[in-house]
């Protein structure tokens, strides 16, 4: 078992499910609605948890309602939300999810009223706690110094980043982790079309042990440290239920393999495989 700490969002989920997704101005029933916690590094750790790991977040709550459905979510899955930076105003971000039924996909439009985590808060927190930190890629100029800090430090620690979107100098973060995760969406907004020559290119300019992209249903690509590509194909699913929180749960056993000294081959095909097994699942209850 591993010590993680998280270092992103948490989020309020409202997911409707459509039987097909709504064309502009028309009006269609939902099949169902749920309402429940998400983001991405919250996401993360509720798989690492189930994988048998310790988990903490650093995240910033209001104190308002809907912050107590978080912490529930939390309690429920174990995980310790101590190093949380409570503000006494604004709302939980809240993100609005189209689920089609159809096909899996998932449509959403976020909200967000509440300052992000900042360094000042991190560094209270003693980092000889954890065994891997896993930072979500927002926020830049703090999380940098976040990084600096874990560097500088507490060299001891592996870190992870994913890299979701294109964000002002989000660049600079890159040569601190350990592994870098990047998206199909921010490998597509960097004009790559393919990601085996992205990663190479990234190989080239950065410094990070692995280079890791997923793919969607042409399953994941990596480069690692000596410019060695690998691919490891999708998993079937049999049906696909929900996809959203499929790339969460890919990084979560991405991190539970590397923990485990596992090949990047061997990380990647269990990453892959648990990503598939998401998709045919509604939540984020495994049974792993």
């Amino acid at each position: 078992m591993a010590r993680i700490l998280g270092v992103g969002n948490a989020t309020l989920d409202i997911i409707n499910t459509l039987a097909n997704y709504p064309a502009e101005d028309s009006e269609q029933r939902a099949e169902s609605q749920r309402i429940c916690r998400g983001g991405n590094t919250a996401n993360t750790l509720v798989v690492l948890s189930q994988l048998g790991h310790q988990c903490s977040w650093a995240g910033t709550l209001a104190d308002e309602p809907d912050a107590k459905r978080i912490c529930a979510d939390f309690d429920h899955y174990g995980i310790d939300y101590s190093p949380v930076y409570e503000v006494e105003h604004g709302k939980v971000p809240t993100s609005y999810v189209i689920s089609n039924q159809r096909n899996g996909s998932r449509t959403i439009v976020h909200v967000r009223d509440l300052p992000e985590y900042p360094a000042a808060r991190f560094y209270e927190l003693d980092l000889n706690d954890y065994d891997w930190i896993h930072f979500e890629g927002r926020n830049v100029l703090e999380v940098r110094q976040m990084l600096e800090h874990v560097a500088t430090l507490y060299p001891n620690v592996f870190i992870s980043l994913e890299v979701e979107k294109q964000r002002e100098g989000i660049a600079q973060l890159f040569n601190y982790p350990d592994v870098l995760i990047f998206s199909r969406h921010y490998v597509n907004e960097a004009n790559y079309f393919e990601a085996t020559p992205f990663l190479a290119d990234m190989r080239k300019l950065y410094q990070a042990n692995h280079l890791v992209c997923a793919w969607g249903d042409r399953g994941a690509y990596a480069v690692d440290e000596e410019g060695n590509s690998i691919h490891s194909p999708a998993h079937p699913v049999s049906s696909v239920i929900e996809t959203l929180g499929a790339g969460d749960t890919f990084n979560a056993a991405l991190i539970n393999a590397f923990l485990q000294e596992e090949a990047l081959d061997a990380a990647l095909y269990q990453a892959c495989e648990l990503a598939a097994k998401k998709c045919g699942i509604e939540g984020f209850n495994l049974e792993v």
